[in-house]
């Protein structure tokens, strides 16, 4: 990957949001931070831990639907042992919601408690909702509470003002303005980010994220690669150990991939953009399978 890829981008405005979360968090019991099942730690913001140490959190393990069944339960012990609860959750279908919310009354049991021991009733759990754009807070928002409250879009920042949310007789949210990026710490993250569609394909060029997405591929779900574009084991092993650069072999490999789907221009050759966009957009909406790309014997 070119040296144009490699992404340092902290906005100004995180400044402004990072202390609007701090004052916010005098009001809430508990936080949210919403994270992408198949990428848990890159879609982290890493300024999320260090201004909510000391309050009561919950990870929300988004889009489980799309990531590896077996990882996502790995990445649930991951969490707890570090004694943070997780749940998996899939916004688009509800799945995982209620269980959610059981685990929020259940971090918030002992709290609860004590307040109707002292007589205090009715007092009800108030929590704050953080995640990096794209991950699906909207939609989760718009799931937990039932109704449309959020407007859901792809441009970040698009909540724009502070709003409690009623989830139910126990619990309420307020949802979080303004936008935290994730930090691009190094090229993987960034990559990352860009496969699962959580940072725009123009940020990074679209050629180059495809290429990565298939050497992973490659190396870590092959057969799923092979299945759906209908790709021989042999053929990718013939390719694989011709006698020149890897990055050659595994653009030959992509190419393929677009003369099967039909991709070609005048003169018989591949229309390149055209390939890597089927081929990223697919992977984005779990047409190769569930995979998770983070796993979490590579984060111990």
């Amino acid at each position: 990957m070119n040296e144009s890829a490699k992404i340092n981008w902290y906005p100004g405005h995180m400044a402004k949001t990072k202390k609007q979360i701090i004052g916010d968090l005098k009001l809430i019991d508990i936080v949210i931070e919403l994270l992408d099942a198949r990428i848990p730690i890159s879609s982290q913001n890493p300024d999320i831990g260090e201004i909510t140490k000391g309050k009561r959190k919950i990870v929300i393990l988004n889009k489980c639907d799309l990531a590896d069944e077996k990882e996502n339960k790995k990445w649930i012990e991951y969490f707890s042992k570090k004694g943070i609860q997780a749940s998996l959750v899939d916004s688009n279908s509800g799945k995982g919601i209620d269980t959610c919310i059981r685990q929020i009354e259940k971090i918030m049991e002992d709290i609860i408690t004590t307040q109707v021991e002292k007589g205090r009733t009715g007092r009800k759990i108030r929590a704050m909702i953080l995640g990096i754009p794209n991950v699906g807070k909207s939609s989760f928002i718009n799931r937990i509470s039932k109704r449309n409250t959020a407007e859901v879009g792809n441009k970040p920042g698009v909540t724009k003002q502070k709003q409690w949310i009623r989830i139910n007789d126990k619990i309420e949210l307020l949802d979080t303005p303004g936008v935290l990026w994730p930090k691009f710490e190094n090229e993987q993250v960034a990559l990352n980010l860009a496969f699962t569609g959580t940072i725009k394909q123009d940020i990074l060029q679209t050629i180059e994220i495809a290429y990565e997405l298939i050497k992973f591929l490659l190396y870590q779900e092959r057969e799923k690669l092979c299945e759906r574009y209908k790709l021989n084991n042999d053929y990718i092993e013939k390719i694989l150990n011709q006698n020149q650069p890897e990055n050659f072999n595994i653009y030959e490999i992509m190419l393929e991939i677009g003369k099967i789907r039909g991709c070609i221009i005048s003169g018989g050759n591949i229309d390149e953009e055209k390939t890597a966009k089927i081929i990223l957009d697919e992977f984005k909406n779990g047409k190769l399978g569930r995979i998770t790309i983070e796993k979490v014997s590579n984060n111990n």
